[in-house]
């Protein structure tokens, strides 16, 4: 698994560093909800991809990122300070529909990887629907689910995703 993923890594930025059109980057926060509700307030992401157009309408490409969900403090009027951050790496291939010119909506699926300690990771994926509020950037609406043993992280999110052009 793991040499799986290094080539996918590898083989993600030779492809990033060759062809630098349609190189996208990406932030986005959301809040959790069902079974990590009570154990993470907020969270915060970041993105990575490469988009390619196969034409006018529909774009395919690989995204990595990174998720962060910060601890919740405080429940109950009880403080809780033990609580990790639950971390995540996904790594996914995209697509893109676009119905017109400014609105598009799509879906990242793929695996996500655990990073904190007894966090093995899981299936993921994330619908999501975008609107260009300009020529490069795009501001996203989105959820998203990794199914890990037992649970199942999910989070509603808004992001803003810009693309580079070289």
């Amino acid at each position: 698994m793991k040499n799986r993923i290094l080539v996918f890594i590898c083989l993600f930025f030779a492809v990033a560093s060759y062809a630098q059109e349609g190189l996208k980057a990406g932030i986005q926060g959301g809040m959790p909800f069902d079974d990590f509700n009570d154990d993470v307030s907020l969270t915060l992401g970041l993105d990575v991809g490469y988009m390619w157009a196969l034409g006018e309408v529909v774009d395919a490409g690989i995204t990595m990122g990174f998720i962060n969900g910060f601890p919740e403090t405080f429940h109950s009027d009880i403080v809780r300070e033990d609580l990790p951050h639950v971390q995540f790496v996904p790594l996914a291939a995209s697509v893109r529909i676009w119905a017109g010119n400014s609105f598009s909506f799509g879906v990242d699926g793929g695996q996500a990887l655990g990073i904190n300690k007894d966090n093995e990771g899981g299936l993921y994926y994330r619908p999501q629907i975008g609107y260009l509020v300009d020529s490069n950037a795009e501001l996203n609406l989105s959820y998203t689910a990794i199914e890990l043993d037992g649970k199942t992280w999910t989070t509603i999110n808004i992001g803003l995703l810009y693309t580079f052009t070289f």
